[in-house]
């Protein structure tokens, strides 16, 4: 069986809905980064792309999204860096252990005011769960093996997550309505 991240290969722990938030730390083991979330995640999925943070040895990562307004930096802030300057994603990584904390978006985007995490950097219980699979051929273009690719699928499939090689059709439906409003197609919301 292919492994794709330990919060998956056990099989999906489910969230709570009245879970209301907790505490983030990076993997450093003394004065970590920590960053305080005043909610539950939200679109909680698998991503197979490049630049989200994965641990050691997994093919994807585990990220979900929080209004801006619900994140805080909370503890030695001061050993944060974004990785990539350039991205669209401004990703503030500790720079002792390299974990991503969160991805923070500033240019005018569908996803301006949503801050991606990975709730599995905290101990506290009921974050959401994993709803989707994004991104999963973009596992090839960092040396999966394509012949095994279907392996994959197939294990998401088992867990009960939708394969995508974009985002899940809600939130392509909620870039394209943006991108509607944006180009005066649709009414401002």
């Amino acid at each position: 069986m292919v492994s794709l991240h330990p919060l998956l290969d056990n099989g999906i722990t489910p969230g709570s809905d009245s879970f209301s938030g907790g505490t983030l730390k990076c993997l450093c083991p003394s004065s970590p980064v920590e960053i305080t979330l005043t909610s539950n995640v939200v679109h909680n999925h698998a991503c197979g792309c490049s630049k989200c943070w994965k641990p050691a040895g997994a093919l994807f990562s585990i990220v979900g999204v929080v209004p801006r307004d619900n994140l805080s930096v909370t503890a030695n802030g001061d050993k944060l860096a974004i990785v990539d300057e350039s991205a669209v994603i401004q990703r503030y990584a500790c720079k002792e252990c390299g974990t991503h904390l969160y991805g923070r978006i500033e240019k005018e985007h569908p996803f301006y005011g949503l801050d991606f995490v990975h709730a599995e950097l905290s101990e506290d219980k009921g974050w959401q769960e994993p709803q989707f699979a994004a991104f999963v051929s973009s596992v090839i273009e960092q040396g999966f093996d394509p012949a095994k690719i279907g392996e994959v699928r197939g294990r998401f499939k088992e867990l009960g997550l939708e394969t995508y090689d974009a985002l899940s059709p809600p939130l392509m439906d909620a870039i394209a309505a943006w991108t509607g409003r944006k180009n005066g197609k649709l009414p401002a919301a």
